[in-house]
């Protein structure tokens, strides 16, 4: 890696959401809650529609990281604060942003904050990963 700058940006990527990518994710993580794929069952307990998985935004949201860090093994602590549900339309799906910035620089680590925002709005809060710089 070169040489990092507070402030800097690391990645960005944009993430399409669809109701398919709700099924394969719930199939692959065995979380099957109704909310995540059921309209009336969304609407029954007062969300504002089907949800993608809280565990899945977050995966999509470190992903850039992890492939500007040189893999997974260089991230040293990712924590997030949920702050807004994830809708996912059934007709049009969801875009999901990410933008990753240096947010801190100690030896050997940067702190990379993340912003991810779905229709201008954030829906991670404080969302922080941790990445080993030194080899």
């Amino acid at each position: 890696m070169t040489q990092l700058t507070v402030g800097e940006t690391v990645a960005e990527r944009t993430v399409e959401l669809s109701r398919d990518s709700l099924v394969r994710y719930a199939g692959a993580s065995g979380d099957f809650n109704p909310i995540h794929y059921r309209d009336d069952v969304a609407a029954s307990v007062g969300l504002p529609g089907v949800l993608a998985h809280g565990m899945l935004t977050m995966g999509l949201a470190v992903q850039p990281v992890v492939e500007w860090a040189g893999g997974a093994d260089r991230i040293l602590d990712y924590q997030v604060r949920f702050t807004r549900p994830v809708v996912v339309d059934a007709a049009s799906g969801t875009s999901v942003g990410v933008s990753a910035k240096v947010g801190a620089l100690e030896e050997g680590v940067a702190r990379i904050d993340l912003t991810v925002t779905v229709d201008g709005q954030t829906v991670l809060g404080k969302a922080q990963v941790r990445v080993r710089l030194d080899a």
